[in-house]
């Protein structure tokens, strides 16, 4: 057995066991996978797949404890190669980051900027999508560290700590009614016009869960995953914006009014992600520390070897 089979058979079962995309994945040809995976079943003496003529249908009882042995293989051989090149090139490098667009664009300029003064051999590829598909990067092992607010603690191959507490702003112009009132209560804002995230971003279950708490159905006018269109979209009047205030810049201050909306939805914890058992370079603990002072390295580490709770901060 070797390590060019495990890949194949993690490959089609990431791709739903359809042998066309997984050598497509693997630039190789399908009839090579199907050979190499039928080799190592006959190594092992077992099927990993069931079987309608060629096609892969289902992943069998014995499948299931091969795949997951293959996936602590896997995952140990990319341990590996970063412990190479941990030692081979200290401070030189990638770091992938996989985050949702509200930290790439307002939290992480700073910390990313201070890491490349601090390793300024390092690169940095930012990789940008929802905190579902921000899971399933670091999983993937796409990236080594991800960062978002919605459902992380969700996957039970992540290591997750909680980086900072954030609120939502109201956002208006300064002619909207609302704007000369300093305290807003859920009903007077049920009756607005609403922008605000896609369900699936930046804390959009909390605002969701607190109209639904008081029986009220919120007039959603438009759903954005971009704080700078939902603004952009206040700006025109077209409703009231809820929007993360780290996207609240001085800037945006000079022509929109925006009042603290905490007490209405409660606050939002961001919180960083690892993949469990992963290897982390020096880089990716100092990376981790410029996000939060919340986050040293012997925090992390306590935390990557399963002794450690959110409570113990």
């Amino acid at each position: 057995m070797n390590l060019h089979q495990f890949r194949f058979v993690q490959e089609a079962v990431r791709r739903n066991l359809n042998l066309t995309e997984t050598a497509k994945a693997l630039h190789t040809s399908q009839p090579g996978v199907s050979k190499a995976i039928i080799e190592l079943e006959e190594e092992l003496g077992v099927e990993i797949f069931a079987r309608h003529g060629k096609r892969l249908k289902r992943v069998t009882e014995p499948g299931e404890h091969v795949i997951r042995s293959i996936a602590l293989i896997m995952r140990e051989v990319g341990n590996l190669r970063r412990i190479g090149e941990q030692f081979s090139a200290q401070d030189s490098g990638t770091l992938s980051i996989a985050t949702t667009h509200t930290q790439a664009r307002y939290v992480l300029p700073q910390p990313v900027a201070r890491l490349r003064q601090a390793f300024p051999k390092v690169n940095v590829s930012m990789h940008q999508g929802s905190p579902a598909q921000v899971a399933r990067m670091l999983i993937d092992e796409v990236a080594e560290i991800g960062i978002a607010t919605e459902s992380l603690t969700d996957y039970e191959e992540l290591v997750t700590l909680p980086c900072y507490e954030w609120q939502h702003m109201l956002v208006m112009p300064p002619e909207h009614p609302l704007a000369r009132r300093e305290r807003i209560d859920l009903h007077e804002l049920a009756e607005q016009p609403l922008i605000t995230y896609h369900p699936s971003f930046t804390g959009r279950t909390r605002i969701d869960q607190a109209f639904a708490a008081h029986k009220l159905a919120p007039r959603i006018a438009l759903e954005a995953i971009d704080s700078d269109v939902l603004k952009t979209y206040v700006r025109l009047g077209l409703g009231v914006g809820i929007v993360a205030e780290m996207a609240m810049q001085e800037e945006d201050r000079k022509d929109l009014v925006a009042r603290p909306a905490g007490a209405l939805f409660g606050m939002n914890v961001a919180r960083v992600a690892f993949k469990r058992s992963a290897y982390l370079r020096n880089f990716v603990y100092h990376f981790a520390q410029l996000v939060s002072d919340k986050l040293p390295r012997d925090r992390i580490m306590k935390a990557m070897s399963g002794h450690f709770t959110d409570d113990e901060l």
